[in-house]
């Protein structure tokens, strides 16, 4: 029987989830809160990061959220500091762990992409990127919601013409 779309998608990310945790384990971290730091380093550049943002990016649930930023701030890779003009509100700020880890989080994570899109014409990952997107919009439709998640959190920026 030939596997549906959903069944891909979720085989691939099984896949590449046990990939990057085995890549990251002597590290410390786990493929998520690789692309957690990631994504912070990249947009804290910008303005702060708040939780909501990295809920909306990966289009976490806020407890899930909340467990992953609640684990780096516990290893020490990330800060929560009260906001002056909503003390409610906690920046997510990297500390020098973060630094020292992410030129090996960006290496992992472009050599994840290599892996997935080896023999694969550009052409060919434009248009799953593209599909990809449009099931992602597709869903949210499902759902009733109006937007969906950045399809790749901070990835357009941080691999701009590193390609």
């Amino acid at each position: 029987m030939e596997k549906d779309c959903g069944a891909w998608i979720n085989l691939l990310s099984h896949k590449l989830k046990r990939r990057l945790d085995a890549t990251f384990q002597d590290l410390g971290i786990t493929g998520v809160q690789s692309r957690v730091i990631f994504y912070i380093l990249i947009h804290c550049k910008s303005g702060p990061v708040f939780q909501r943002d990295v809920e909306n990016a990966f289009s976490l649930s806020r407890s899930t959220a909340t467990g992953i930023l609640q684990m780096l701030e516990k290893k020490g890779i990330i800060l929560r500091e009260s906001v002056a003009s909503d003390a409610r509100l906690k920046s997510l700020v990297p500390t020098e762990r973060a630094v020292e880890l992410n030129a090996r989080v960006y290496a992992c994570l472009q050599e994840a992409d290599r892996m997935l899109t080896r023999g694969l014409s550009e052409g060919q990952v434009q248009l799953f990127k593209e599909t990809a997107v449009k099931m992602a919009q597709n869903l949210d439709e499902w759902d009733g919601e109006e937007t969906g998640p950045d399809p790749a959190p901070g990835r357009e920026t941080a691999l701009a013409g590193q390609e």
